[in-house]
């Protein structure tokens, strides 16, 4: 959301996730307490959010900033275990301080899948970030873009459009 209202998101393919978020984050250069602020004011959380947080405590592993995500969770009344990315919010440009910058064995590139949890556990994501930490869950939840990548992958999936809907299924 920060991309779209202040910054400039590249086109998908752009390059490496790496690459592309390095060169998105860049091109903020709003101060982080006015980011911050604005996301606070404007983020909405999917429906279900708090029956899932409440029934099952759900890991939080995101390729964001801890420095964005705790603040909507502060403003939920919800604690949850985060594992997220850092960020330098420099007047020139926002620079990402990886999580692990370390190149995963499985995509080569940098990666959430470092962070999960031993198997057997549920994974539940939209986005590029999730491709490869998907696969190494036991039992996906997808939308939108990783539901569009797992098909043409033709990895099975549960999709879902809302929170109540995985929470459902947990049980």
């Amino acid at each position: 959301m920060l991309l779209e209202e202040f910054g400039h998101p590249m086109p998908d393919g752009a390059g490496t996730f790496r690459d592309v978020m390095e060169a998105e984050m860049a091109t903020l250069r709003l101060p982080l307490p006015d980011a911050v602020e604005w996301l606070v004011r404007n983020v909405r959380v999917r429906q279900g959010f708090h029956e899932l947080a409440r029934a099952h405590r759900p890991f939080v592993v995101s390729s964001s900033f801890e420095e964005t995500i705790r603040p909507i969770l502060e403003r939920e009344r919800v604690e949850l275990e985060v594992v997220a990315n850092r960020v330098d919010a420099q007047p020139g440009g926002w620079r990402v301080l990886w999580r692990d910058d370390g190149s995963c064995p499985e995509c080569g590139d940098v990666c959430k899948r470092s962070a999960l949890p031993k198997p057997p556990f549920a994974y539940a994501g939209d986005g590029w970030s999730d491709h490869c930490p998907a696969l190494a869950a036991d039992r996906i939840f997808a939308r939108d873009g990783l539901a569009r990548y797992l098909d043409e992958r033709a990895v099975p999936y549960e999709p879902f459009e809302d929170l109540t809907e995985i929470a459902a299924a947990l049980e």
